[in-house]
């Protein structure tokens, strides 16, 4: 696990986010998703750091960043108004944006409402937030039924996790797409642990879905028809659940103009999995 003392934080956007900077070169922010933390990026930092500045930021409600209280603080808009302020305070006018899952998410709506900052977008495992719900499939519910069980009024998710936050986060681990609890590094699966026994951490994981539900589907809506222009990356793990139910590159095809399409070994947490080839394909791309 990163070493604690290395963390930083800033004051940033109204909140206090959590960060680590490492590395030399040009400025690369990597966002985690659910439900971890910006550990995510361990094994990956370390491949990488040689070639890029690599800020590892913890999602606004994620590990030890400011976990506001409301929905409307949980938009993917509010979320990455967070990270533009945070690379504006590091002095990175422009960067390249990696992100996963929810930080993916984020990653989309920044390029969106900031494409003068992104130097360049990579998107991993998902498909726009707006086409999951729009045409939402019995297969995709089933399977990403978390989306709707967290999105309930507070406190019954909140409460049915808690009764057993190791058991239930480890089902999300393990639930979506061909993982096991084994391919998780024990230090990273440490500092995800942490953060995940607050009460307040679970409180505001579940306020990013619900903003997901009831404010960030109108906001996609209004960019329905813009197209991102810098160049994009899109990776999905083959044996995911994504990768299995769609054709992803197709879902993202009108919304990039530019993009890069490749699927990686394993399910979701490919990252975990398969550091060193996530590494490769960052390596391949970013230089470019």
């Amino acid at each position: 696990m990163f070493d604690q003392s290395d963390v930083a934080f800033a004051e940033v956007n109204g909140q206090i986010i959590a960060y680590r900077i490492l590395g030399d070169g040009p400025p690369v922010l990597m966002l985690h998703g659910y439900p971890q933390t910006h550990a995510l990026w361990k094994h990956v930092a370390d491949i990488l750091k040689g070639q890029f500045s690599l800020v590892l930021a913890d999602l606004r409600g994620y590990g030890d960043s400011s976990k506001p209280r409301g929905i409307e603080n949980y938009t993917f808009r509010e979320i990455g108004a967070d990270q533009l302020a945070l690379m504006a305070h590091l002095g990175f006018e422009r960067f390249h944006l990696v992100g996963h899952d929810r930080g993916a998410r984020t990653a989309h709506r920044v390029a969106l409402d900031a494409p003068h900052r992104v130097l360049s977008l990579t998107l991993m495992d998902i498909v726009p937030t707006h086409h999951l719900l729009n045409e939402l499939r019995k297969d995709v519910a089933h399977a990403y039924y978390h989306w709707f069980f967290l999105a309930q009024p507070e406190p019954a998710p909140e409460r049915m996790i808690l009764s057993d936050a190791d058991a239930y986060y480890l089902s999300c681990l393990t639930g979506w797409g061909h993982a096991t609890a084994q391919d998780f590094d024990p230090t990273q699966l440490a500092a995800y642990q942490t953060a995940w026994r607050l009460p307040e951490t679970t409180r505001a994981m579940c306020d990013d879905y619900r903003a997901t539900i009831d404010l960030d589907f109108a906001l996609d809506a209004a960019d329905l028809h813009t197209q991102i222009t810098c160049p994009s990356l899109v990776l999905w793990g083959a044996d995911g659940a994504m990768g299995k139910m769609y054709d992803v590159p197709a879902t993202w095809a009108p919304r990039l103009a530019n993009m890069t399409a490749k699927p990686m070994p394993g399910g979701h947490f490919f990252i975990d999995q398969f550091p060193k080839e996530t590494s490769d394909a960052l390596k391949a791309f970013l230089p470019a």
